[in-house]
């Protein structure tokens, strides 16, 4: 028997909360980040939602799993890196550029945290002790957005004004491949199991991919006005993407095959997605709950 992508949806907010990234942490909950109200939420799965204060206004955005065994977020409004633990224990960095916009954030090989500063037109770098250093881009007014650690060593990131992907070493050298296609608009960015780096076209309504020596695939949606704006790699070895603009999560895979399934909710605005603690795909609704997709694996496909 064939199995088939299902979705259910849990209420973990109100519809002012803004639920935005989301990712599974070391204590198998998922923890998400809820940009309009200035709250980190956590959820078992099966169990009820809890959520952790800050500033009202500091617009937590993206949020991953630090080095250090806590979860560590990106304060867009406030400038701050933050860092909370399972137990709810929060820190907050302040950053040496004021009004930087720190946005993409993701653990480096090297047991620091790098992260983007849209408005600075920045990569940072922050120890688990708070110790930052900054690298300026080369390129003016790239507005560097997601950020991943690539397998060849490397920190990979979208340049969304610049209509590029980045690659930054630990020295701070900075690599820059320009996009096939003009106001591509990169967003979302993730390392696929292949080794290679998979990333969404929110201007363009395409899927990007491009290879650790700089070799580039572009897949458009079947509908190019979806606005893609996360990617995750899924259990069965796509990479899933939400659908910001159209209300819907899909996939593709390395031969560049594309599903797309309707959300339950219409105008749910799907933000981030991740692997949940229980195998299943979990993404953030900003509208105020998150969504549980079942994917069909090689284990659960007949």
């Amino acid at each position: 028997m064939t199995s088939t992508v299902s979705i259910e949806q849990y209420t973990v907010a109100d519809g002012e909360s803004g639920p935005y990234a989301i990712t599974t942490g070391p204590d198998g909950a998922l923890w998400f980040t809820m940009v309009r109200s200035g709250r980190i939420g956590r959820l078992v799965p099966g169990g009820e939602p809890a959520s952790h204060q800050l500033a009202a206004e500091s617009g937590p955005t993206i949020i991953v799993n630090g080095p250090d065994g806590a979860l560590w977020f990106t304060e867009y409004r406030a400038h701050r890196v933050g860092r909370i633990t399972t137990g709810g224990e929060i820190d907050e960095f302040e950053l040496p550029t004021p009004e930087s916009g720190p946005y993409g954030l993701a653990a480096g090989p090297d047991g620091a945290l790098w992260f983007t500063e849209t408005a600075a037109n920045q990569i940072g770098r922050i120890t688990p002790d708070g110790q930052v250093r900054e690298f300026p881009l080369p390129l003016a007014g790239a507005f560097p957005s997601a950020i991943v650690a690539g397998a060849d060593g490397g920190m990979w990131f979208t340049m969304n004004m610049a209509n590029a992907i980045g690659r930054i070493d630990g020295d701070g050298e900075v690599t820059v491949h320009p996009l096939p296609t003009e106001a591509a608009g990169p967003v979302g960015i993730a390392s696929g199991p292949d080794g290679a780096i998979c990333f969404v076209e929110i201007g363009a309504g395409q899927i990007g991919r491009i290879s650790t020596d700089g070799k580039i695939e572009e897949f458009p949606l079947p509908d190019r006005a979806a606005r893609p704006h996360a990617i995750t790699t899924g259990p069965d070895g796509a990479m899933w993407f939400t659908e910001w603009g159209a209300n819907r999560v899909g996939s593709i895979t390395a031969e560049g095959a594309i599903e797309v399934h309707d959300l339950p909710t219409p105008g749910s605005e799907p933000h981030g997605i991740a692997l949940g603690p229980d195998g299943a795909l979990w993404t953030a609704l900003e509208f105020g709950a998150l969504a549980r997709i079942t994917v069909p694996t090689p284990e659960n496909d007949r």
